[in-house]
């Protein structure tokens, strides 16, 4: 990456794995129980599908011989929580909501969990912070990162109280920071500037497992994916998490371009009420030809890699025209199938690598429109 200094991230000494369980122990029995941003009530009924912390016990089998690297999008409805294994290693980015820790740790638990290696919030918002408290409370971390250190809303708070509860701070990485998650690469990439607005301070983060790779955004928005894009940043992937839930907000057509993903996943919940994933989005997606994977349809979406080739997993099964239905009338977008520069007044198909930059585009329904308003086709994308 350009203008980035590039670092190996070294393990400190940490506590034992018993001290620091005995000390979970005791915050576990709290934080499980956090049913919204306003505190940390006693553990309601809720917390009996967690299952013990197998870290306490022996160890486990593993099929981490079979596959040894895996991505868990854990279906935990408007939200996100992710999780990644390789070779044993574990990471998890982002937890969802306050309410669905006792889910994310039963999950964890039931994939052999016994430590985390790295804990990732993408950034401060209630959907993607508020489950971390729950699985800090029962997971030995390594270390812990965020895009900022302190945050006014009680569940940013109750996050940065059990990092501490483990002799730990939350970190704030710079770009370019690498980490080995056993025989992976962790590189963050993004945000490369100062936000105001939250959804842009997202941890962005690209993970290589041989020839194979992922692409984390959070709720990256638009803004800070042009901006991602113009910094020179490698953000060819295989696999995209789609960012902020399909919104509108995200995936514009020049960071699509530079990601050129072959299958993409949102997190989002049944029928809510933002309306995720935006149509917009989806026909983005479908003009790339980029496969969809979705939560809300597919329940927990579990992609496997042996470095080269990957497999894809779901709790249901649901045919394509589903997962992306084309619906021309109700899409604002599916007919912009060219992009316009206003400088140059060519105008490119939205796959064309020589996209403008964002705000010298503009959208043409069709060929014809484009040839009226005096632009010519792009020589490279349009034969």
């Amino acid at each position: 990456m350009e203008n980035c200094k590039k670092e190996k991230v070294n393990q400190p000494k940490r506590p034992g794995l018993l001290q620091r369980l005995a000390a979970l122990a005791v915050a576990a029995a709290l934080a499980l129980g956090l049913a919204g941003c306003g505190g940390l009530p006693s553990v309601p009924g809720g917390s009996a599908d967690v299952l013990p912390n197998p870290a306490a016990s022996t160890t486990g089998t593993s099929d981490s011989a079979e596959t040894p690297f895996e991505m868990h999008f854990i279906d935990v409805g408007q939200a996100l929580s992710v999780l990644v294994e390789c070779d044993g290693q574990f990471m998890l980015y982002d937890g969802g909501n306050v309410d669905d820790g006792s889910l994310v740790v039963s999950y964890l638990q039931k994939q052999g969990v016994e430590e985390l290696q790295y804990v990732f919030c993408s950034h401060a918002h209630e959907d993607h912070v508020g489950g971390l408290a729950a699985a800090l409370a029962y997971f030995p971390a390594n270390h812990v990162y965020g895009p900022v250190t302190e945050a006014s809303t009680k569940c940013f708070q109750n996050f940065v109280k059990y990092t501490q509860q483990q002799g730990l701070q939350v970190e704030v990485p710079a770009v370019g920071t690498t980490w080995a998650l056993g025989s992976a690469t962790v590189t963050l990439l993004g945000p490369v500037a100062q936000y105001s607005d939250t959804n842009d301070t997202s941890l962005v983060l690209r993970i290589d497992y041989g020839s194979t790779s992922f692409l984390l955004t959070g709720d990256m928005e638009k803004t800070a994916e042009t901006d991602l894009v113009n910094s020179g940043a490698n953000l060819k992937a295989d696999v995209l998490q789609v960012g902020h839930h399909g919104s509108s907000t995200s995936t514009g057509y020049v960071f699509l371009n530079a990601v050129l993903p072959e299958m993409a996943v949102i997190s989002c919940g049944v029928d809510n009420k933002y309306g995720h994933p935006h149509e917009e989005t989806l026909s983005i997606l479908r003009d790339a030809g980029v496969d969809l994977y979705r939560t809300d349809l597919q329940g927990t979406i579990t992609i496997g890699s042996d470095g080269q080739n990957y497999t894809v997993g779901t709790e249901q099964f649901v045919p394509d025209d589903q997962l992306n239905p084309t619906d021309p009338a109700a899409s604002s977008t599916a007919q912009q199938a060219y992009i316009g520069n206003v400088n140059s007044k060519k105008f490119h198909l939205p796959t064309c690598p020589n996209l403008p930059a964002e705000k010298n585009q503009i959208l043409f329904s069709s060929y014809e429109e484009a040839i009226a308003e005096g632009y010519t086709p792009c020589s490279t994308c349009i034969k």
